[in-house]
């Protein structure tokens, strides 16, 4: 068995491990609201802190791992988030939420975005990339819904305090895995990335990672394709981190339903999540990655428009959009990874979609703040849900913008040359 095989079971598990971190911040609202008497527009500033440094740390994360060594990078995110999550559960003014769960849990996950399954996947893989990429995928986004149910009624039972507690100690548990298992490169061991049918070299590292990061930008920034990149994963963002996953408790909760049950439908969610991202992966190898997208986010922008009704209908109407939602959670991962990579090369690839997913997590804290405000002025949800819906179909006309990886830009900067492929 190639070694690279053991590495995606590491990172598997290392993702799956720190996901915890992402669910947290849908099972405390409730109860910061009701211990502290601070509103859900307040609660969702320091949820957007969050959201907002889980992206934007990602490109300097892949800078550093290329400069330091993904096994090291990791184990450092890992320990940020475990100190910053365990901190979290003595904080009593809104300060230090925005401080603890905001600033230092934001940028340890940070490390721990997609951009560490990009990473390991252009780093290890030529052959399966797509698929091992929306594995990966799956393991941080449906990770972070699986764990809901148990945060759920950790935080309904026994208190939230507990719920920074046991996430906190779950990211410690994952370091000694990662310091065992995680390597940095093939050719540290004598391999070559898994399916390559020619030499691959790699080049040292001496780069300033904050120079790399911002290099990437440079070059990608005159060229169409990033932003259209961009623009979608902004969307996707808005749309899924920053409205469902931190609202829809929340929105439950208006409708009657317990937080408990609302945490179990979202489990469900992070359920057909790995069957979707999973297929996505497979067939991002396969197809168009540009059709993909157009497909999937004219699916969810569709089912966006039936979540409040299926809400006041609960029963087989909540879950019919649970199930289509669910297979469409991150599905748009693996073609914008590929697109990435394809675009601006195996080394470039990652940092490039560092900034592509800090779009991502742009348009979640805009969704985080926003719809929180939405629901204190208007008692309601149902309007961020569909103005979600709407960005979510202009998003899947917007991708089939995208150049055919190869073909000329024609909105490309002359004095900048277009980036190698992979």
């Amino acid at each position: 068995m190639h070694y690279a095989w053991v590495i995606f079971a590491a990172s598997f598990l290392t993702l799956l491990g720190a996901a915890g971190f992402r669910s947290a911040a849908n099972v405390l609202q409730v109860p910061l609201h009701e211990d502290f008497g601070w509103s859900r527009g307040s609660i969702g500033i320091a949820v957007s802190i969050n959201v907002l440094l889980f992206g934007f740390i990602g490109p300097f994360a892949a800078a550093l791992q290329i400069r330091f060594g993904l096994r090291r990078i990791t184990i450092w995110a890992l320990a940020v988030m475990a100190v910053g999550a365990i901190a979290s559960t003595q904080i009593n003014q809104l300060w230090q939420l925005y401080l603890l769960w905001g600033v230092v849990v934001g940028s340890g996950s940070g490390c721990m975005a997609t951009v560490f399954a990009s990473t390991v996947a252009a780093r290890w893989f030529v052959a399966r990339r797509g698929l091992v990429t929306g594995a990966l995928t799956a393991a941080s986004a449906s990770g972070q819904l699986i764990f809901l149910p148990i945060l759920s009624g950790l935080a309904e039972n026994v208190g939230w305090r507990w719920v920074g507690l046991v996430i906190g100690l779950g990211a410690l548990g994952v370091i000694p895995v990662v310091a065992l298992l995680l390597r940095n490169y093939p050719q540290d061991i004598g391999l070559q990335p898994y399916g390559a049918v020619e030499h691959v070299e790699i080049a040292p590292a001496r780069a300033n990672p904050i120079g790399a990061a911002f290099g990437a930008l440079r070059e990608a920034s005159h060229t169409s394709t990033f932003w259209w990149l961009f623009g979608s994963f902004a969307v996707c963002g808005l749309s899924t981190t920053g409205l469902v996953q931190t609202h829809f408790i929340s929105a439950a909760h208006d409708h009657g339903m317990s937080e408990a049950a609302a945490g179990g439908y979202l489990a469900f969610i992070g359920g057909f999540d790995v069957v979707g991202t999973i297929f996505s992966g497979w067939l991002t190898d396969r197809w168009d990655p540009r059709k993909l997208l157009l497909v999937y986010y004219s699916l969810r922008g569709m089912s966006l428009f039936f979540l409040d009704p299926a809400l006041i209908a609960r029963g087989g109407g909540l879950f019919g959009f649970i199930a289509f939602y669910g297979l469409d959670w991150v599905a748009t991962v693996p073609p914008t990874i590929a697109l990435c990579v394809q675009a601006f090369g195996r080394e470039r690839g990652p940092l490039v979609y560092g900034w592509v997913f800090a779009g991502h997590q742009v348009g979640g804290a805009i969704a985080a703040f926003g719809a929180g405000y939405l629901r204190d002025l208007t008692g309601s949800f149902k309007p961020a849900f569909i103005i979600a819906a709407i960005a979510c179909l202009v998003a899947g006309v917007g991708v089939m913008c995208i150049r055919r990886p190869g073909a000329p830009d024609p909105h490309a900067a002359a004095s900048v040359p277009e980036p190698a492929l992979a």
